[in-house]
């Protein structure tokens, strides 16, 4: 029996743009609206990301990080 798609949990997101059209895209390519779009990539999060490059994109985020908040 498959499990039920409850979405039980609600929070606000703060996101770039690119991060967000990103997501968009992604939801609209599969069919799913964005809370469906997040909960399937978190969900599946070991088996849709390369573990070795999401380490160096996570990096170069970091690196950047306070820059792109100015």
């Amino acid at each position: 029996m498959p499990k039920r798609f409850r979405l039980t949990r609600r929070f606000p997101v703060a996101m770039t743009e690119d991060g967000y059209r990103g997501l968009k895209r992604f939801a609209r390519e599969a069919g799913l609206d964005e809370g469906e779009a997040l909960s399937f990539l978190f969900e599946h999060f070991d088996s849709v990301t390369d573990s070795e490059v999401l380490s160096h994109k996570l990096r170069v985020f970091n690196a950047e990080l306070e820059s792109r908040k100015k």
